[in-house]
């Protein structure tokens, strides 16, 4: 019999599944699709030699992540390569506030009346940025914090909505930034503790920026399951698990799926009816001819490019697509340009580019145009660099991964108190009515992203109980 079975080869059950293997416990992976990587993926989605990540492409939080700093995946393939900028922000009239290494840069770059404003809120936090973020990372159960001053001084910045954090500023330059920078996970702007959201994504381009992986997305997922494999753990692709029954006898079972989809194969009844899914994304690759022509010169040479005229305009936007059940008319893009600094993402001259804007969960319309005239603004001569394009919307997301239900890419709505406590009101949320069954996707804390620690948090749950059981391997 195993020790651990984990369902879902996504970052998180990967994570899970070396966390559990360290410690000497048998394991093995199962995976519905023909390739490990859940939303952490490389494929050549528009023409041969075009290699494009189908969801996470930028990885603020990969590279600082505590679970995979902990782990020698270098050893095993995975780079990060840093564009010059980890993010800009271009405006209308071709200036740009950017997100840059530099605390002072970035500062600069929303003007002298903010300056100050700015680095006074994120310099405190930096010196003891990774206790910090393991702390933040961590909660609510899965350890004791660190350094619980530090924590509650973040808390106390960063519980509040992010339409408070940015009255401290005068300028609409760094506001926008910031609720670009909230916007990342879908979190309306009013929402609470969206400014502590808006807080991690700068202090982590300051601390180890926004990198991507070379070669793709994929690498993480390929370094995580070659690490698996030298431990002694297993991996099986191809295999849909519908029911317990369809799994070989382990003493736990580790679900990286939604907690609709656990239920439904574990049988847990109505346990996460209340669980509620966010607004979903339109995302389209493209294959293009030269670099995006952005007007900004900054944001020809950032990895990650926010694309919206002003605050107003991306909170317009989140409402349209959460709250009013329509497609906005100007949709708030992220963006990301891999290959401003992997070139082997496309062949010589050319280049991989992705953008995505929010829609409302489920939506089958199409919203191609509408991010082209978007990215128009821009970069005007942006669809004259267009060889091919490759569009997803909410159902072909859902169809791709399972995890993103009605296209929602955080694996649950990332507002109110199911920004913190997911995927149900409990201090123990990797565990579930079912003694030998846990959760670990990012619909437990701490959330959405290409981190691992759901499943580094999840692993640790389920480890103390074999343990329990009294034929555990040591920690």
């Amino acid at each position: 019999m195993l020790d651990a079975v984990v369902v879902g080869a996504g970052p998180n059950g990967l994570t899970a599944a070396v966390e559990l293997a360290r410690r000497g416990f048998s394991v093995a992976v199962f995976e519905a699709r023909s390739t490990v990587g859940g939303g952490a993926r490389t494929e050549e989605l528009t023409l041969p030699g075009f290699r494009h990540d189908p969801c996470s492409a930028a990885h603020p939080l990969g590279v600082n992540s505590p679970a995979f700093r902990a782990m020698p995946l270098e050893r095993y393939g995975l780079e990060w390569l840093h564009a010059r900028l980890p993010m800009a922000h271009p405006f209308p009239d071709g200036s740009a506030a950017v997100l840059a290494r530099s605390v002072a840069e970035t500062a600069a770059s929303f003007g002298p009346r903010d300056a100050g404003t700015y680095r006074r809120l994120v310099e405190p936090f930096l010196p003891k940025w990774d206790v910090l973020l393991r702390d933040f990372m961590s909660l609510p159960m899965s350890a004791l914090p660190r350094d619980p001053v530090t924590l509650a001084r973040f808390g106390l910045a960063g519980l509040p909505p992010s339409t408070w954090l940015m009255r401290r500023f005068r300028d609409d330059r760094a506001r926008t930034l910031l609720a670009g920078l909230v916007a990342h996970v879908i979190a309306p702007l009013d929402g609470i503790v969206t400014s502590g959201v808006g807080l991690v994504f700068a202090l982590a381009a300051h601390a180890r920026g926004w990198p991507v992986a070379r070669g793709g997305s994929q690498s993480i997922s390929d370094a995580l399951t070659a690490y698996l494999r030298d431990l002694g753990g297993s991996v099986h692709t191809d295999y849909e698990v519908k029911r317990l029954d369809d799994l070989p006898p382990a003493r736990a079972y580790v679900f990286d799926t939604s907690p609709t989809a656990l239920a439904r194969i574990a049988g847990l009844g109505s346990t996460y009816a209340g669980y509620r899914y966010g607004a979903g994304v339109f995302k389209v690759d493209y294959a293009l001819d030269g670099p995006v022509p952005w007007t900004a010169e900054e944001a020809r040479s950032a990895g990650t490019v926010q694309v919206a005229a002003d605050r107003a305009e991306i909170g317009a936007a989140l409402h349209a697509a959460s709250r009013e059940g329509r497609a906005p008319d100007a949709p708030f893009l992220i963006t990301v340009q891999p290959s401003v600094v992997d070139p082997s993402r496309a062949p010589a001259g050319k280049h991989v580019f992705w953008a995505y804007g929010h829609v409302p969960n489920g939506w089958d319309g199409d919203l191609t145009d509408a991010i082209e005239r978007q990215l128009e603004r821009f970069a005007p001569g942006f669809r004259d660099r267009v060889l091919a394009r490759a569009t997803s919307g909410p159902p072909e997301l859902a169809a791709r991964n399972a995890n993103y239900v009605g296209g929602d890419i955080a694996c649950g709505a990332v507002s109110g108190l199911q920004l913190l406590l997911r995927p149900k009101l409990s201090l123990f949320p990797y565990a579930t009515k079912h003694p030998a069954v846990f959760i670990c996707s990012s619909a437990t804390p701490p959330g959405p992203g290409v981190h691992g620690m759901s499943g580094h948090n999840a692993a640790k749950a389920v480890w103390k109980r074999l343990r329990a059981d009294g034929r555990g391997a040591s920690a």
